[in-house]
């Protein structure tokens, strides 16, 4: 027996890496090859093999440490006779661009969907040190699928080898707070620093030293709905599917319909028409009227269709809903619309006005645009957003014609919608725009 020392060995272009994780002490018998530390780069997390059998005597490295190729690890009692012919690096996890994080079983707890992108974070930011000086264990996958999330690894209890932390067991954690069953996550500072203590703490400057500032306190509606978008968008996995659809006809049909209602008062809108082909779209497909229940293990499906619509007001985004649009023309829509709209301008609507939508629609036509990405308005499943028309040439099948089409950007919650139906809904939803004869089928 003779003492030898483990040192690291090649690990390609790795120049430093961070140990994470201890798989040895001193004492234990080690076999040839038998994984001694695990070490993880911005992009991968690896396992360093022994190059020889024998006992540990001495550990020259802890976690927390930086170390690189030819670093010492431990010193080995070894039987030379033993030695390993190379000792390479073994891969603990892929890196995050290898593979997407698997999507979990429907009605599962959000996943995001499939990405590839390098994991640049800072070590700081992805797992801290807790009281015993220990770090979580988990492969950056899972790493970047907490963090997503919002989910501490601190507060995560591993079932893999050594307790790993796994993907199952971020799962697990994220659906026993949302059942009630285990404590939310502390929320970060500043509005934007995540669900997880684990975040870099938001950044605070003395911006006066670049230059004259202005301090502008956030309307009381914006305070209120700042904390929901930001909980909504961390805990429901969002997916965007964008669609045009051809207005030509319907916006003939609505203005000549104007003309005729000019005595009445009534105006009628494009959204007032949307909302009524909507309407038409939820019936057909009855999961984007929906909502998961508290354990999310369950949709409850809703019988009824109160569509709340986006209001600019000059404090802010407010969501007025318009009750049972399926029972109501698109003229009486309209009219309710207006009401509504002009009630959220003079700061009078009632919280009953703003309650109980199945489905939101938010509008931004009248300012311009061509797609954008809206947040889903828990506890519902689904939102669509409007931009504004444009005269384009399309095709049909023997000319291009000039036709004045509509771009459509439909958010969904994909632990309920799959792109599959979001593409069908989104779709229908177009084609009953194109021909509002399909509401009376």
């Amino acid at each position: 027996m003779s003492q030898v020392e483990i040192k690291v060995p090649d690990i390609g272009d790795f120049k430093e890496v961070e140990v994470i994780e201890l798989l040895v002490k001193p004492g234990d018998a080690v076999k040839a090859e038998q994984s001694l530390i695990t070490v993880e780069s911005d992009k991968a997390s690896m396992e360093i093999p022994s190059s020889h059998a024998g006992v540990v005597k001495e550990l020259k490295v802890k976690i927390g440490d930086k170390i690189a190729e030819g670093s010492l690890i431990l010193m080995l009692e070894a039987d030379a006779s033993a030695a390993a012919p190379t000792a390479a690096p073994a891969p603990a996890a892929p890196a995050a661009t290898s593979a997407p994080v698997p999507a979990p079983a429907p009605q599962s707890v959000p996943t995001p969907a499939p990405q590839a992108a390098s994991m640049t974070t800072a070590p700081a930011a992805v797992a801290a040190a807790n009281t015993n000086g220990q770090k979580s264990h988990a492969s950056p996958s899972v790493r970047k699928f907490a963090r997503e999330l919002g989910v501490e690894l601190l507060r995560v209890s591993g079932s893999g080898p050594k307790g790993r932390i796994l993907l199952d067991d971020v799962q697990g954690f994220v659906k026993g707070v949302m059942s009630g069953s285990s404590a939310a996550p502390v929320a970060g500072g500043g509005g934007g620093g995540g669900m997880g203590m684990s975040l870099l703490p938001w950044p605070s400057l003395d911006f006066s030293k670049f230059g004259e500032t202005e301090l502008q306190p956030l309307s009381r509606i914006k305070k209120i709905s700042g904390p929901n978008l930001h909980r909504n968008w961390v805990m429901m996995p969002h997916v965007t599917q964008f669609d045009d659809a051809d207005i030509t006809e319907l916006e003939e049909f609505r203005k000549s319909a104007n003309e005729s209602l000019a005595k009445s008062g009534v105006k009628l809108t494009m959204l007032a028409f949307v909302i009524k082909a909507s309407v038409s779209a939820l019936k057909k497909f009855p999961a984007f009227n929906a909502s998961l229940d508290a354990n999310g293990e369950n949709l409850i499906l809703k019988h009824y269709y109160h569509i709340g619509f986006a209001a600019d007001t000059p404090n802010g985004l407010v969501v007025p809903v318009v009750k049972n649009a399926d029972k109501k023309g698109v003229a009486e829509i309209a009219k309710e619309m207006g009401e509504l709209s002009a009630q959220a301008r003079d700061g009078k609507l009632k919280p009953a006005d703003m309650q109980g939508a199945s489905f939101t629609i938010s509008s931004l036509g009248g300012i311009g645009g061509t797609k954008f990405t809206p947040i889903i308005n828990a506890p519902e499943v689904a939102i669509l957003g409007l931009s504004k028309s444009a005269i384009q040439p399309v095709w049909d099948g023997k000319q291009f014609v000039p036709r004045l089409i509509m771009p459509l950007s439909l958010s969904y919650d994909h632990r309920v919608i799959d792109g599959a139906m979001g593409a069908r809904f989104i779709v229908y939803l177009g084609e009953v725009l194109a021909d509002m004869r399909k509401t009376l089928l």
